[in-house]
């Protein structure tokens, strides 16, 4: 019986994460949209999205003291290693969301296949991955897939494809500097506690940009909406989903995320031609979505296999007796 609630735990927390994941592409692209809710400013809302964040997470950790703060935190790691974290997260972020402008959700959400191929290939640079013919062939299949999608697009854009593969390289290159740390540095942080840290990070690197690129527009244009009941919702909702990332890991796996993504990445596809009314989903689209997501699998269950064999590793001296 308490596996059982376990397991039915462990499939609420994933369904929780599918849904408010994908809730919170279409929240933002409503909100950035000129033809729904009118705040075209990626920048301004990433930033209230982190100082939200930096706000809630101070209060979780020091107020209610739900979730202790790990041992080993210094100031070196914190400028050499979270500090580029945060850079990285307020640069993914702010693109991602700079694409909606220009591009729509479905098709922003197909360039997102390319992301391990991005890993991957920082990976290799960095030293984490290694170049074998399997995970060359990997990448080839899901390059092609998204190329094919881009190819069968009809509202092509050039400036929100560059835009939403800026995200995925920032995106890319935030793991990486999260595997580093986690691996050369030996500290262990939750979602949560990497919030905490992170965020007053992004805020910091995202101020700069806000003040010199967006805070003349916002004051030269009256032609904007900002209701900061729907604002704020919006970013409980961004937290939400970081605190949804946090229950799936704890109760699955960190590749449980990754397969719950695909999952995710498929209904905003389906679902973003009925929601917004600038999608249109060309038969090129579907075909070459499904050879990106095809590689990805591929992808996902080669990185699979390590994981299975660490467990194999550790439940054998039990089978054993030992």
């Amino acid at each position: 019986m308490q596996r059982k609630r376990i397991a039915f735990a462990s499939y609420m927390y994933i369904l929780l994460y599918i849904v408010i994941s994908s809730g919170q592409i279409f929240f933002n692209k409503w909100l950035l949209s000129s033809n729904h809710f009118n705040f075209p400013f990626p920048v301004s809302l990433t930033l209230i999205h982190m100082v939200f964040s930096s706000v809630l997470c101070f209060v979780v950790i020091h107020v209610f003291k739900l979730v202790p703060l790990p041992q080993g935190m210094t100031l070196e790691i914190y400028a050499t290693s979270v500090f580029p974290i945060g850079a990285m997260f307020a640069m993914t972020l702010w693109l991602g969301n700079s694409a909606y402008l220009y591009i729509s959700v479905a098709f922003a959400q197909m360039l997102k296949a390319i992301m391990p191929v991005s890993v991957f290939l920082l990976g290799a640079a960095f030293g984490l991955e290694s170049l074998t013919l399997r995970m060359m062939f990997i990448m080839s299949v899901i390059s092609f897939g998204v190329l094919v999608a881009s190819y069968g697009e009809i509202n092509f854009n050039w400036i929100g494809v560059i835009y939403q593969l800026g995200g995925v390289v920032g995106e890319s290159m935030r793991l990486i500097l999260i595997e580093i740390m986690l691996k050369r540095k030996g500290l262990k942080l939750d979602p949560l506690t990497m919030m905490y840290y992170v965020s007053p990070c992004s805020a910091f690197c995202l101020f700069i940009p806000w003040l010199l690129l967006e805070k003349p527009k916002m004051d030269s244009s009256t032609h904007w909406n900002f209701d900061v009941v729907v604002v704020s919702l919006n970013a409980l909702c961004t937290f939400a989903l970081n605190i949804s990332v946090f229950l799936v890991i704890s109760s699955t796996s960190a590749l449980t995320i990754r397969v719950a993504g695909v999952v995710r990445d498929w209904i905003v596809v389906l679902v973003s031609g009925l929601v917004f009314l600038d999608t249109t989903l060309t038969p090129i689209n579907i075909i070459g979505y499904v050879i990106a997501i095809f590689g990805v699998v591929m992808y996902n269950k080669h990185k699979l296999k390590p994981v299975q064999a660490a467990s194999q590793e550790e439940l054998l001296p039990v089978l054993q007796g030992k």
